[in-house]
């Protein structure tokens, strides 16, 4: 299944102005570093994540890497963590708190931006991205398989 496995390689979207991007599996390593506009939604992403980030929004609906958000000063990176283990990968230095903050990095228990997930689903044929949200859960409770 392509949400278990890493689908795309490192560096991708590295120093993005602008644009979007819906991917259905994981990517590699530094996703998005310099990211300054771009839109992105992905399923899991390597170390370094979102490192240097200084605009966007960014939508990971799964696991990270470690050091996520080193350097980032501006944009928005949503974390969908179901098994609570994205305290442990934010970079030690950025000094959000991983469930709530008032820094750019938020892990929003009900899912982020509902409207990604629905362009995702729809995009991508992804499991995962209505399964992040109550209304996405519902959909998929009511859906034949």
């Amino acid at each position: 299944m392509a949400e278990d496995n890493i689908i795309a390689g490192n560096v991708i979207l590295y120093g993005a102005t602008g644009g979007e991007m819906f991917l259905r599996g994981e990517v590699g390593e530094r996703f998005c570093v310099r990211n300054s506009g771009a839109v992105a939604v992905v399923e899991g992403v390597g170390d370094h994540g979102c490192e240097y980030m200084t605009g966007g929004r960014v939508v990971v609906l799964g696991p990270t890497g470690r050091n996520f958000a080193a350097g980032m000063s501006g944009g928005i990176a949503y974390v969908w963590d179901p098994r609570r283990g994205f305290g442990a990968k934010l970079n030690p230095g950025h000094g959000a708190d991983s469930r709530r903050s008032e820094r750019p990095v938020r892990t929003p228990s009900a899912g982020p931006d509902s409207l990604r997930h629905r362009q995702t689903r729809r995009g991508t044929g992804s499991a995962v991205a209505p399964s992040c949200s109550p209304a996405g859960r519902a959909q998929l409770a009511s859906s034949p398989r």
